[in-house]
């Protein structure tokens, strides 16, 4: 059943008021930005300066952390300490858990009290733009139902309000259901996402293949799409989220999850994505180097066994890599490959055990804030 929605006029005037005060003493708040005028605005890659970033804190544990809540908060606190070495953190936290989250966090993160559901930033936070001079941004605000109506989201979809007004970026509502862990991007005119999410009838029920790629390029300021069939086996939860399976690397060059064990669901499915990818030029007409990355433990969490925990999915900053990590013996030989791909950063590993069995890891908590010119 779809959660109930407030409207956004709504939900800003009195969720912003009370939060008035964290944003003033901050410098963050500000007069309602203006709309960015028409022209070619994108996306931009990862691998780009930041000049932050942006996390929510988890706190209801009915919303299915239960007893794992306060080690999910531990592992959420480890990757933001982790981050802000290197880039500011500004971590949203519900009203009434601002204590906990700074006690957790410590000084170096930046903590804003704004309603959130849960931790996920990447799928619920404003996806950041940039115009063609590099000077301004905008927030692309991508409707969010809860991964398909599977959890609450009557606040998270909302959090790109909250962001976008503290820091005084304007907000670019766009009428599609999407969660940024589904797309990755090259900033320079390639997507990269997978079919079996981004058209899951649970997402945009009403639009076509065509439609969907036509709206993702026209936000994304793209010009192409690679569809990759699949995301993880038994990735329930996203239905396939890309950044559990590959990541651009730089210009044409993508890491790629793949499984040389045929025993496992898994062999078939990235031997399909290694195929399409192969096969595959990107917006520049260029080839894609392919860098793989084997390792993929399981484990149980709760007595459940967690089949979808992915060392794809990391975060850059300027000067490090911070990588989920699983506490498992994987774990050296998957640090050891980091540390050849990104030789100039320090590679940071972080417990993730937790996040993995709610679904994600580091990226999905995480989502950057572009540097402007």
């Amino acid at each position: 059943m779809e959660q109930p929605r407030t409207t956004r006029r709504v939900f800003c005037t009195t969720a912003l008021t009370a939060a008035a005060t964290v944003f003033l003493t901050s410098g963050g708040a500000g007069p309602a930005a203006a709309l960015p005028s028409s022209g070619t605005w994108t996306v931009p890659a990862e691998w780009e300066s930041h000049s932050g970033c942006v996390m929510s804190w988890p706190w209801d544990r009915t919303d299915g952390w239960g007893g794992l809540l306060p080690q999910v908060q531990a592992e959420v606190a480890a990757v933001a300490k982790a981050i802000a070495r290197f880039e500011t953190v500004l971590m949203f936290a519900e009203p009434g858990t601002t204590a906990d989250a700074r006690r957790l966090c410590g000084p170096s993160v930046t903590v804003v009290e704004y309603p959130v559901n849960d931790c996920w930033t990447r799928d619920t936070g404003p996806v950041f733009a940039l115009d063609a001079g590099r000077t301004q941004r905008t927030g692309l605000d991508f409707r969010f139902n809860g991964w398909g109506n599977k959890y609450p989201y009557d606040k998270d979809d909302l959090l790109p309000v909250g962001v976008c007004s503290y820091l005084s970026v304007p907000r670019r509502p766009v009428d599609l259901v999407l969660e940024g862990g589904s797309v990755i991007t090259d900033g320079q005119g390639t997507l990269i996402t997978t079919e079996e999410c981004l058209l899951n009838p649970n997402r945009n029920p009403g639009m076509t293949r065509a439609q969907i790629e036509a709206a993702l390029l026209a936000a994304y300021g793209a010009t192409k799409v690679i569809w990759l069939p699949y995301g993880l086996a038994d990735d329930l939860i996203t239905n396939g989220h890309v950044d559990l399976v590959a990541s651009y690397l730089g210009p044409a060059r993508v890491l790629l999850h793949t499984q040389p064990d045929t025993s496992s669901p898994n062999h078939a499915r990235m031997e399909a994505n290694r195929t399409v990818l192969r096969a595959a030029t990107d917006a520049c007409g260029r080839r894609l180097q392919i860098e793989e990355l084997h390792q993929q433990p399981h484990f149980r969490v709760n007595g459940a066994l967690v089949e979808t925990f992915s060392y794809t999915n990391y975060y850059l900053t300027g000067g490090s890599v911070v990588v989920p990590t699983a506490q498992e013996p994987d774990d050296a030989a998957a640090l050891c490959r980091y540390a050849e791909l990104f030789p100039g950063r320090e590679v940071v590993g972080v417990p993730a055990r937790t996040l993995a069995w709610g679904g994600g890891g580091v990226h999905c908590i995480t989502q950057h804030i572009p540097a402007v010119a």
